[in-house]
């Protein structure tokens, strides 16, 4: 199989994988918001849904799960994109201008991720696919 051959079979397939991964890592962030799981290091309950942290905890677990399963992909991704650009500069920019230091990378990494795949879609191993017959 030649270099060309392979990158044209494999590069959707793995548009689904970074998608699936990518909503299940950001899943976690809600989980761990919403219901301290997993547990935090010193705990901390849940907090109040009409917060911030209640709000993004609710965007991040139904738009975790939407990524995940690859269901209105597009929206729900530039929603998210949106979310972590909202959160890098209202909860880490203000710590320090760089990235590693301040801890947001993961705000930005997700930020970008989430800006591809509003532009790119879900790949062939979605249901937004299976929804348009593409399976």
């Amino acid at each position: 199989m030649t270099l060309a051959a392979l990158t044209t079979t494999w590069a959707p397939r793995l548009l689904s994988i970074l998608r699936i991964m990518a909503g299940l890592l950001f899943l976690e962030h809600g989980t761990q918001k919403l219901f301290d799981f997993p547990a935090r290091m010193g705990g901390g309950g849940a907090p109040d849904l009409l917060t911030l942290p209640g709000i993004a905890g609710c965007l991040e677990l139904v738009g975790g799960t939407l990524i995940v399963l690859g269901l209105f992909t597009r929206p729900a991704a530039f929603l998210l994109s949106g979310q972590m650009a909202f959160a890098y500069f209202i909860a880490h920019h203000p710590k320090s201008p760089f990235p590693a230091l301040n801890g947001g990378d993961a705000a930005i990494l997700f930020c970008f991720l989430f800006l591809y795949l509003a532009a790119a879609g879900a790949g062939p191993w979605s249901l937004d696919a299976q929804r348009r017959g593409r399976i």
